[in-house]
């Protein structure tokens, strides 16, 4: 109870921060439905009713439509700037909401739909709190003055877009990370207090790294490989071995599908091993160890390919807590290897069995790109297996995965798997899976 009292009180609190009555909180709340389009809300004296009831002794959780409203109200500062990052209003109607009782999934996807808005709208910094956005401007004019705070402001802003990877179109979060990336390279044009330069610099390798890969994803190749550029060349000048090897990972996972030459994918994953052996971060070294196997698996190379495999279970099985990275690489990313392996240079049946395993532990909303690749990889393996209907059934799992991520890599992967499908063309199963592919990815 004593949760559901502090959901309350904050709910109240937010309300008065905006000097609003109870009658006036709920005619902010049919105006916002009538902006939203939404069917018309009560009589005020009815939503009023409501409003009170959950600021109550006893109080009751909104149900989604004033979530949604309540939502979008809190989502502007009183100034009608939006602002949902960490430490705004939003982020904390959102934690009222859980302290009242509902789903941390549920209020998850209330804050994804918001950042939709912000990138709709154009609040390009909504995801900064409003005084960070003070700040920030502050720094810009003059970078001596930029502090410890704002920097980390920006560090969350990368880590907001990266946690929405598969959630929000690339191209939306694309627009969320620019910014950043524009502010970093401003604020090391001038004079930076010398404590925040190392800091300023891990947010410029974080945000051009994923701007990489969020290019690549939006299919511009040549803007992601200046991007890793970028993010190597600041990686080298803050001296931390373990953002380097991640760098390289990345860069390496969109060589491997938008080069033919395997070769060039090869020497980027060489770079991040030799990093990742030398860093602080044992699961950015399994990782490097893992994708390591992978490529030399698609070479054919089945001895190298299993020793790297073994370098990356003995970094999993001996990581200690607080690894640097942050990374949540583990085991379950790492039987996805293990399938791919077997899937180039081993059994196919056992490579099935790896990639069950994986997508079962695929679960979280930023793994769901990975949990589509794992699904179309497996579904390969029913073809290489004999079971071309299996896979098909398994296919049109995946065409929906794909679509909702928009990943371009499980797309990718998806076609390679319908090419295999090719002898059996004339079969009514692959001429409906083809439809599917038709009618949700026009492909």
């Amino acid at each position: 109870m004593g949760n559901r009292a502090a959901g309350a009180a904050a709910l109240k609190r937010l309300r008065h921060s905006r000097g609003l009555s109870l009658a006036g909180a709920a005619r902010a709340l049919s105006q916002i439905a009538v902006a939203l389009h939404h069917p018309l809300l009560p009589a005020v004296a009815s939503v009023q009713r409501s409003v009170a009831r959950w600021e109550s002794a006893k109080p009751t959780l909104p149900d989604e439509r004033y979530q949604l409203l309540l939502a979008h109200l809190y989502a502007r500062t009183p100034a009608g700037q939006l602002s949902v990052g960490t430490g705004s209003d939003l982020a904390e109607l959102l934690g009222a909401l859980v302290d009242l009782g509902e789903s941390e999934n549920r209020v998850a996807l209330l804050r994804t739909a918001l950042i939709r808005t912000a990138t709709e709208t154009g609040g390009m910094l909504a995801l900064l709190s409003t005084p960070v956005q003070a700040d920030l401007s502050a720094a810009l004019i003059d970078p001596s003055q930029v502090t410890e705070e704002t920097v980390t402001g920006l560090a969350a802003v990368v880590a907001d877009v990266n946690a929405h990877v598969g959630a929000v179109p690339m191209g939306r979060l694309q627009v969320l990370l620019a910014p950043v990336i524009d502010a970093c390279r401003r604020l090391q044009a001038g004079a930076l207090p010398v404590p925040v330069i190392g800091h300023v610099r891990a947010v410029a390798v974080a945000a051009c790294s994923l701007a990489g890969r969020l290019a690549f994803e939006n299919r511009d190749d040549q803007a992601s490989r200046a991007l890793y550029a970028a993010a190597t060349a600041q990686a080298e000048l803050l001296g931390d071995a373990w953002r380097r090897a991640s760098v390289h990972m990345s860069h390496a996972l969109v060589t491997l599908y938008s080069s033919p030459d395997l070769a060039d994918t090869r020497l980027l994953v060489d770079q991040a091993v030799r990093a990742a052996r030398t860093g602080d971060s044992i699961r950015v070294r399994a990782r490097a160890h893992a994708l390591q196997a992978e490529v030399s698996a698609r070479a054919g190379l089945e001895r190298q390919a299993q020793a790297a495999l073994g370098l990356a279970w003995y970094d999993i099985e001996n990581q200690a807590g607080g690894d640097p990275s942050g990374s949540s690489f583990s085991a379950g990313h790492l039987r996805g290897f293990e399938g791919v392996c077997e899937l180039y240079v081993g059994d196919p049946s056992v490579a099935h069995d790896r990639f069950a395993l994986a997508a079962a532990a695929l679960v979280a909303p930023r793994e769901q790109v990975q949990r589509a690749i794992v699904r179309t990889d497996q579904a390969l393996a029913r073809i290489r297996m004999g079971d071309p209907r299996s896979a098909a059934e398994l296919l049109h799992e995946c065409v929906v995965a794909t679509a909702t991520t928009g990943g371009r890599v499980p797309a990718i992967r998806l076609r390679r798997a319908r090419g295999e499908l090719r002898p059996w063309r004339r079969e009514d199963f692959v001429a409906e899976l083809d439809d599917h592919l038709m009618d949700v990815l026009g492909a």
